[in-house]
């Protein structure tokens, strides 16, 4: 079992920043991909991103490419995401998710919320225009 405790929302103006963190407990060693949902009401669990642990690289949906950062603590086991240039798009609840995936995998499919196996509760981000 793996557990996920979202932090880091909450309400910001267009353009603003908020950084939010995904902290891992429980046999983190069985994961090696972190990813980053949200979902809005009446629309499907998006990806936003995700990092692949084991070397650090990352994936980005188009429409948070260039504004989104997930980075990731191994000391804290801790995940973050980075979200700058906020726009009220990006309302929604944020979740992370972990995975174990080989690297061809996580590269194709990190996007796809059925390759995730243990979820945290989520976290709100409201962007107002």
């Amino acid at each position: 079992q793996v557990q996920l405790v979202e932090s880091g929302g909450g309400s910001v103006q267009a353009g603003g920043s908020l950084r939010l963190s995904c902290a891992a407990s429980g046999r983190t060693a069985s994961t090696n991909c972190i990813g980053w949902f949200r979902q809005a009401p009446g629309k499907e669990r998006e990806g936003v991103a995700a990092i692949y642990t084991d070397d650090g690289s990352s994936y980005y949906a188009d429409s948070v490419k260039g504004r989104f950062t997930i980075s990731q603590d191994n000391a804290k086991n801790t995940v973050y995401l980075q979200m700058n240039s906020l726009k009220p798009d990006d309302t929604a609840m944020y979740y992370c998710a972990t995975a174990w995936a080989s690297p061809r995998r996580v590269s194709t499919s990190w996007f796809r919320a059925v390759e995730y196996d243990y979820w945290g509760q989520g976290t709100q981000v409201t962007v107002s225009s």
